[in-house]
């Protein structure tokens, strides 16, 4: 650790800036971006591939996201898709990194490639996971958004897009096997249908992305979840509206992500991630004013408790709730909390307290109220999410296991 502080104390422009507030938070940005972004949970990323993409009705017609979207986006349908990731992840972890699509024929190999074929590894896996190091040099140089030396290591790594490397040696060498469960979850899909269908893609996965956190919703037990409210002239309130017995949570939806310049420290108001979020806030704004002036719209929601706002967002901005990005966003009312989906997933699982009595408590806490919500589930009790387990079941690892189980 003493070695890690020094290497950042000689590179990082927190230390080049003089300690300056807005240096102080780009070191903030952009030591998150570095660390948390790869402390999330593999489980809860692949499983929400499914429970998102296959699992989930939208509330509009798609054009995009229709049968077979997954062929013609991936090779093969989404389940195998995800199948081949998690087949290179294991495969990689048990082999110094490597995988060699010339194991495929070995004996030993003949029961995996029963559940997916050896062709369609081979294929998804050049197609999707392989490059060389030439391609690799040419999208590291197009892709940097800036020169400044101190913060190269916060740019892009191409490994994110394909985390194998041909070349060196038989086979394929993944130098960061970490990178290889993004490929399958929804941001590694994200980057690939808005390179392939453009941004129909994107809309039509917000829009999966709002049901989704519904069905989440949904999952708890003593709450009464309820649609966005429309009111005047057609103007919607905030997605979903959860009525406890001691709080009103209003939640607003964000199919968004961190933004490269977020990622190198750079605060950018105009960034559309952060404009997002400010939207989110001025929703749930305006939905807390219709409720508590009783408007004749939302006379099905109760005025006699608090009003918590949940801004939930489909990827972690790790400090949206931290001062210095609290102060970026409008005055509001009411406590707001901004968390991920994968903080969401574990928020309706509670089963020792209250959800309403978690936020509050955290929200009274002047420090705890700054940090992620994840922090909050320190030492609680937290069931299983049977929607992220009816994803994951779907895959073709667990299907054939529990083919394998079942009695004669």
């Amino acid at each position: 650790m003493a070695m890690l502080a020094a290497y950042a104390a000689l590179t990082d422009p927190m230390i080049r800036d003089h300690g300056t507030a807005e240096s102080v938070a780009g070191w903030l940005l952009r030591t998150s971006a570095e660390q948390f972004t790869y402390q999330e949970l593999g489980f809860n990323d692949l499983a929400r591939t499914a429970a998102l993409f296959e699992q989930t009705s939208p509330a509009h017609t798609p054009t995009c996201l229709v049968d077979g979207w997954d062929e013609e986006l991936l090779g093969c349908s989404l389940s195998d898709y995800v199948g081949v990731t998690q087949l290179l992840q294991v495969a990689a972890l048990q082999n110094e990194g490597r995988f060699d699509p010339a194991w495929l024929s070995q004996p030993q190999m003949e029961q995996i490639c029963s559940v997916i074929p050896a062709r369609t590894i081979r294929e998804v896996t050049e197609r999707h996971f392989v490059t060389d190091p030439k391609a690799f040099r040419v999208e590291n140089e197009q892709r940097r958004l800036s020169r400044d030396a101190h913060v190269r290591r916060f740019e892009y790594n191409p490994l994110r897009g394909r985390p194998f490397l041909s070349v060196f040696g038989a086979g394929y060498l993944a130098p960061s096997s970490h990178l290889i469960i993004p490929k399958g979850s929804t941001l590694g899909l994200y980057y690939m249908g808005i390179d392939h269908f453009g941004n129909r893609f994107a809309k039509e996965l917000g829009d999966l992305f709002e049901q989704y956190v519904g069905r989440q919703l949904g999952q708890l037990p003593d709450a009464d979840v309820y649609p966005e409210i429309i009111y005047r002239d057609e103007r919607r309130s905030v997605d979903w509206i959860v009525v406890f017995d001691d709080l009103v949570l209003l939640v607003e939806v964000k199919s968004t992500r961190p933004t490269q310049q977020l990622r190198l420290g750079v605060l950018d108001r105009t960034s559309a991630a952060l404009r997002q979020i400010k939207h989110a806030y001025k929703q749930l704004e305006t939905t807390a004013a219709l409720i508590t002036g009783r408007n004749p719209s939302f006379r099905i929601i109760p005025t006699d408790r608090p009003l918590h706002g949940l801004v939930v967002t489909m990827e972690p901005f790790h400090t949206a709730n931290a001062p210095f990005q609290k102060e970026m966003q409008p005055d509001t009312n009411i406590p707001v909390t901004v968390c991920s989906a994968t903080e969401l997933e574990h928020l309706v699982t509670l089963k020792d307290t209250s959800v309403g009595k978690l936020l509050r408590e955290r929200q009274d806490d002047p420090m705890a109220s700054t940090y992620s919500l994840n922090t909050a589930f320190t030492g609680r009790d937290l069931g299983r999410n049977t929607i992220l387990n009816a994803g994951w079941d779907s895959y073709p690892w667990k299907r054939h296991a529990d083919r394998q189980s079942r009695p004669l």
